[in-house]
């Protein structure tokens, strides 16, 4: 008991947190900057990038140089007779240096390698794009999330001061003797009822808040701003709206690489031919050799049986593209669903709100009446309870309703391929 009443003070003492707002764009902006999902997915292409550049230096001239310095116990002589004759092998001392220079002239397997790993990467930003899409919507999703439940908060504590108004009223009644003690009971009713849905869509407020903190990847929750504006152009619900989605350019993109990498395959089979180049520097020089030296090699590579890999590559090359072409199908056909779906949800969720608004309208036409009524002793507190019961039941279905249709709307636009 204690500590529930220092809790309770010292939560009613400390000052309420001022909240960053931010508007729909900058959520999404932050999200797609700083959510974990997009810095690595960012670094995913760093990657991928790394990997085409090794793929390419192996079709590209290589020079490499070398120095050597070695020393023994002592010089290796030949004796000979007469002994002025005699031959130095090897030198206590020696210093060598060297520079290989190798050009691949003829390389189609090197060259079909740096292909396929070109389409990787653009496949790679592709998918980039994609994860920064679903990060994009679940920053919006988040935005709207605190939209609808500060539009409950807003709700329901209207009905807290419209109850504890009639509780004044009530109590006033029974003491000028013209009320009596159920109106008061139903009237403290009422207002406990409404006090606590508010404490409850308080909490969804402060949940939704957080979610949005974390999405765009900061470090405090954050207030959403203004509602943002989700119309979608009627021209653009169409059937080649979904060549702009980004889930499908991932499809086709991955397709591509896997037929490139299925169509290059016969490289595999083509001789390579590399072309080297020597120089070389030696001091002190043992004879025959030269101080300085150099060569030129080319050298022709022909695979001719290696157990059956290239057979096994193309097999599992030619499997991926037909797995990719599946998949390609699938996407579309989802994008075109999702898409139809999309339209027309929007349609019935718009007329839904329109429906959940009149209603609202009604009821708390009904409630102003009834309260009229009852003022005048015309009507009874039961009837005014059931009327505001049913004027706030109504108004958080409208603003159910339109989280709703926000929602919608924001399903459309990503299903045809204009949000982010």
């Amino acid at each position: 008991m204690i500590l529930s009443l220092a809790l309770a003070l010292a939560t009613a003492a400390a000052p309420a947190p001022t909240l960053e707002r931010i508007t729909f764009d900058e959520a999404v902006r932050r999200a797609q900057a700083r959510a974990p999902a997009a810095r690595i997915a960012a670094d995913e292409i760093a990657r991928v990038d790394g990997l085409l550049t090794q793929a390419r230096s192996f079709s590209l001239p290589l020079l490499t140089a070398s120095g050597t310095w070695s020393r023994i116990d002592h010089d290796r002589i030949l004796r000979r007779t007469p002994p002025t004759a005699d031959q130095l092998v090897t030198p206590q001392e020696q210093r060598g240096a060297a520079a290989v220079l190798q050009v691949p002239l003829l390389a189609p397997s090197r060259w079909a390698t740096w292909v396929v790993a070109s389409r990787t990467l653009d496949l790679t930003r592709v998918s980039g794009e994609d994860v920064r899409r679903q990060v994009a919507l679940a920053a919006g999703r988040a935005y709207l999330g605190v939209l609808a439940s500060g539009r409950a908060v807003e709700v329901t504590r209207s009905a807290v001061e419209l109850a504890r108004a009639r509780l004044d009223f009530s109590g006033a009644r029974l003491k000028a003797g013209v009320g009596n003690a159920l109106d008061q009971a139903r009237s403290e009713q009422v207002l406990a009822a409404s006090e606590a849905q508010l404490e409850t869509v308080q909490t969804g407020l402060t949940r939704a808040r957080e979610a949005l903190g974390l999405v765009t990847g900061s470090e405090q929750p954050l207030d959403a701003g203004p509602e943002p504006a989700l119309e979608v152009p009627a021209a653009a619900a169409g059937e080649v709206a979904v060549d702009r989605r980004s889930d499908v350019a991932v499809a086709r993109a991955r397709f591509e690489a896997a037929a490139a990498a299925a169509r290059y395959s016969w490289a595999d089979w083509l001789p390579s031919l590399v072309a080297t180049a020597q120089a070389t520097h030696q001091h002190p020089v043992v004879a025959p050799s030269q101080p300085e030296a150099w060569q030129v090699q080319l050298v022709l590579s022909l695979p001719i049986f290696e157990g059956g890999l290239r057979v096994g590559q193309l097999q599992e090359r030619r499997a991926v593209e037909r797995e990719a072409q599946t998949l390609l199908d699938a996407t579309l056909r989802q994008a075109r669903s999702d898409v139809r779906l999309a339209v027309e949800a929007a349609q019935h969720q718009e007329a839904a709100f329109l429906a959940a608004r009149r209603a609202a309208e009604q009821a708390r036409t009904v409630l102003s009446l009834i309260t009229r009524a009852y003022e005048a002793g015309a009507t009874t507190s039961l009837d005014l309870t059931t009327a505001q019961q049913q004027s706030r039941d109504a108004d958080l279905a409208m603003v159910i309703s339109e989280d709703a249709l926000r929602q919608a709307r924001l399903d459309l636009l990503s299903a045809v391929g204009l949000f982010p």
